[in-house]
């Protein structure tokens, strides 16, 4: 089996930023607070099994978290459509969302990887399978 690649849906299409803001929007207060909250502590890195077999920081949930849900806050949604790819390859292939991440502070990562995959959903950027 081939490894995991993310797929644009209609990769000729403009990035619709707007909709990518009003989705942000409806979870902006709880953003806000998580990356206020993130303490780059790493104690996270412990309780991810990708992260302690590799010990690759890409794969501590604070960095997926901060460089995909985090960056888009930041950026109000303003992104190109190789930003969103990038944040498509955080989200999509470097987190299986198995829920064990543990933040100390209370920090919901696993959804907010789950909301950073629905915002790259909605605008065509998918993770392929078995990709020749």
């Amino acid at each position: 089996m081939a490894e995991p690649n993310i797929a644009s849906i209609n990769a000729e299409k403009d990035i619709d930023t707007a909709e990518i803001k009003a989705i942000l929007d409806t979870r902006k207060a709880k953003m806000k607070l998580s990356l206020k909250v993130c303490a780059h502590c790493s104690l996270c890195a412990e309780s991810c099994f990708l992260f302690t077999n590799t010990n690759d920081p890409k794969y501590m949930p604070s960095h997926k978290f901060i460089n995909s849900v985090g960056k888009l806050y930041k950026k109000k949604g303003k992104i190109d459509r190789a930003g969103l790819e990038e944040i498509g390859d955080i989200v999509f292939n470097r987190c299986v969302l198995c829920t064990r991440c543990y933040c100390p502070f209370g920090i919901d990562i696993p959804n907010m990887i789950s909301f950073g995959r629905e915002i790259c959903r909605s605008q065509g950027i998918i993770r392929q399978y078995d990709v020749k």
